[in-house]
């Protein structure tokens, strides 16, 4: 294990991270080589009943405001060269020509408009096989938009369709604002062209003057009014650029920026990105790409398992003690597919799957090893369908999540993958959005290069490859053998491992 020197400091100036999640809103102030030099959080709450999940719009102009406040306390006078906001994917609402709200801000994984999304892919066919994803989901932006018109008849002249965004910016600046391409993927933005698909629109009886421009993100869209910089503490006259959804943010706050790059973000679930220079297309929809600022692709796709069955079945237990004993079970006798619930979505779609644990001499020092060792080959599996889709998988590889901090289990998944992995120091979505206001006029993975600070770096352990290798394609048999993993990427996972 080695650790890496942050960058030298290029230039002096502070670029301000605005990031709002579901429960909180988060502003850092950071320097050109990664030093936080001004934090603040504010908490977020939202209703939630059944498949409805609201958010007020006004409730995040206030944390926002608050947040931003905090940071800027100890941040240097006339030192803030920008600033960008990133927002749950998803999340939209309507506003008047003001700017205020017509509707509560449907969140992202409100699912009220799921009636609408046969019609939505009947009219969007062409142009989302286009885009790679095939098919829109009951949580997308798109069917919640034909939801807040049919349940808002009466329109007012002038009313926009607002990103979670898109909403921030626009009360930064003082005027309309463009939404940033990647907002807008969920919306049926086409983002080969950088427009709206009108015929697309037009069938779905979508106002036009209700959308608003697009623009890539990175791009300059306005400057702090007086107003703004009175409620935020952001001087007046700082640059407003156009921001990325929370999870497109993260992976700028890790740094993984080049194409070959990739960041496997371990939670509850699993999610994996990265970059490409062509689009990928996914027969199965799962893995959908977002625009880059420079114009790359950036794929990704979340799988069903992670920690979240450590949290459920190990609760309260000391997890390094567990991580000690596990260590002696490399490879576990248990062989795992860690699932917490029903179904899986990535990097093979089986709503029947269910999670499971064969064999074993029933020690918990095994069972928790088996639960480590199966979310690694899972991992493998993902990268071993990216490569199948024709994905470069040979960059960096970048560690980020709650279980990033669990260093045996990097450890593990740095020898499941056969490869070297490394942990950024700070990799929130605020930080990827002070990389992104840093960005105008340069590429961003050059500015993430320099802000992103990377403490560890893991190499995988000698015999690695033969310790974990055989277990893997046990995995995958069993998974194939159950009717959940299709032939093609059995065979080519197996490929890969050398059998």
């Amino acid at each position: 294990m080695t650790t890496r020197r942050a960058p030298v400091e290029r230039e002096p100036g502070v670029w301000l991270g605005l990031d709002l999640g579901t429960q909180s809103a988060r502003a850092v102030a950071v320097t050109a080589s990664g030093e936080v030099v001004g934090a603040g959080t504010q908490p977020l709450t939202g209703h939630r009943s059944g498949a409805r999940h609201e958010q007020d719009p006004e409730a995040r102009w206030r944390a926002i405001a608050a947040a931003s406040s905090e940071a800027m306390q100890t941040v240097p006078t006339g030192s803030v060269r920008g600033v960008a906001v990133d927002a749950t994917s998803g999340t939209i609402a309507l506003v008047d020509r003001e700017g205020s709200p017509l509707t509560p801000g449907l969140m992202y994984d409100d699912t009220r408009a799921a009636e609408y999304v046969d019609r939505i892919n009947a009219a969007g066919e062409r142009v989302w096989a286009e885009l790679g994803y095939c098919r829109m989901q009951p949580s997308w932006a798109l069917p919640k938009l034909l939801w807040l018109l049919e349940a808002s008849p009466q329109i007012p002249r002038g009313a926009r369709l607002a990103h979670q965004s898109d909403f921030v910016s626009r009360r930064l600046v003082g005027h309309e604002v463009p939404a940033d391409l990647s907002s807008a993927l969920k919306t049926g933005a086409h983002l080969i062209e950088e427009r709206w698909p009108d015929d697309v629109m037009d069938a779905l009886d979508v106002p036009a003057d209700l959308l608003p421009e697009l623009v890539r993100s990175g791009t300059v869209i306005g400057a702090v009014s007086r107003v703004a910089a009175a409620a935020t503490g952001i001087p007046t006259g700082t640059p407003v650029i156009a921001g990325m959804t929370d999870g497109c943010a993260a992976q700028l706050g890790a740094g993984a920026l080049r194409p070959g790059r990739w960041n496997s973000v371990l939670g509850t679930t699993l999610v994996v990105k990265g970059v490409t220079r062509d689009l990928i297309h996914d027969p199965l929809g799962v893995v959908y790409s977002h625009r880059a600022p420079n114009g790359d692709w950036l794929p990704g796709g979340a799988s069903s398992t992670g920690a979240g069955l450590v949290s459920r079945d190990f609760a309260r237990r000391d997890l390094d003690e567990l991580s000690r004993a596990a260590s002696a079970h490399e490879p576990a006798g248990t062989l795992a597919y860690p699932l917490v619930s029903a179904g899986e979505r990535f990097p093979f779609v089986a709503p029947g799957a269910q999670g499971f644990a064969l064999g074993g001499d029933g020690s918990e020092a095994d069972r928790f090893a088996a639960v480590l060792q199966g979310v690694g080959y899972v991992e493998r599996l993902c990268y071993d369908y990216l490569d199948l889709l024709g994905a470069p998988i040979d960059g960096d590889l970048l560690l980020t999540g709650g279980a990033a901090r669990n260093e045996y289990w990097c450890q593990l998944r740095a020898d499941i993958l056969g490869r070297p992995v490394a942990l950024p120091d700070n990799s929130e979505p605020a930080l990827g959005m002070a990389v992104l206001a840093a960005s105008p006029g340069r590429d961003a993975a050059d500015v993430a290069a320099e802000m992103v600070r990377v403490r560890l770096t893991i190499d995988p352990r000698d015999g690695s490859a033969e310790r974990f290798g055989a277990a893997y394609v046990r995995l995958v048999d069993e998974l194939e053998a159950r009717g959940w993993l299709g032939a093609a990427l059995a065979a080519h996972a197996r490929g890969r491992a050398g059998r």
